[in-house]
């Protein structure tokens, strides 16, 4: 394992790379801006489930075949491209009348007609779906992991897991920060449907953006 210098650099470092705007963040604000708290920190929690698949892989060889294969990291590529166009094209056309929320309702707490699972789920594969997430856990851990080290699987598991374990109260904050401009800002709650637009015209960005990008170590 690191030292306590190089531990804490990676605590650090891992908060700074999880506070950055990104499908992810993007995933948790646009449902706590329309669904409030709850959702957001579903949304989060899915999304760190599916990184706890990244790094279970990479841990086992998986993500470093996706380095290698040209073949394997364009099949996922392809499958995350489309789930992102997916989520931006419903977000897109998906109906006004059905994303205003309440400020009330919100403020007092009442249960929001919400399906969680589906919240959950959402984050989930966004995530899984994204090969970049694999590669960035075999480019960024192994600078953490002290040369000479004996049993590099191990210690190269627990540091990933730290890694998201640490990324959860930055997603609540996200999850938090949005659930609480939502609830001020009457303009949100007018304009949600339009927010919906931008959401979705940025989902299809960034996966027009994973279609695009070449495996960076081929």
């Amino acid at each position: 394992m690191p030292d306590t210098h190089q531990l804490l650099l990676f605590i650090a470092a891992g908060w700074l790379l999880n506070l950055t705007p990104g499908p992810d963040v993007l995933y948790i604000v646009t449902h706590s801006l329309r669904s409030g708290a709850r959702a957001g920190i579903v949304a989060g929690l899915g999304i760190t489930t599916g990184c706890f698949v990244h790094i279970f892989a990479a841990a086992l060889g998986v993500g470093a075949l996706l380095a290698a294969s040209a073949t394997a990291f364009n099949l996922l590529k392809w499958a995350g491209a489309a789930y992102l166009l997916y989520v931006g094209v419903r977000l897109l056309f998906s109906r006004a009348q059905g994303n205003v929320l309440p400020s009330a309702s919100i403020n007092a707490g009442a249960p929001l007609s919400v399906d969680l699972w589906r919240v959950y789920s959402g984050g989930f594969w966004t995530n899984v779906l994204n090969p970049k997430v694999a590669i960035f856990f075999l480019a960024f851990v192994p600078q953490f992991i002290s040369p000479g080290t004996t049993q590099t699987t191990w210690v190269f598991l627990a540091l990933g897991v730290l890694f998201n374990v640490n990324a959860i109260p930055v997603n609540i904050g996200w999850a938090l920060a949005a659930a609480w401009m939502a609830r001020r800002a009457s303009l949100v709650q007018r304009g949600m449907h339009w927010l919906d637009r931008v959401a979705g015209a940025l989902f299809i960005t960034f996966g027009l953006k994973l279609a695009l990008t070449d495996n960076p170590v081929s």
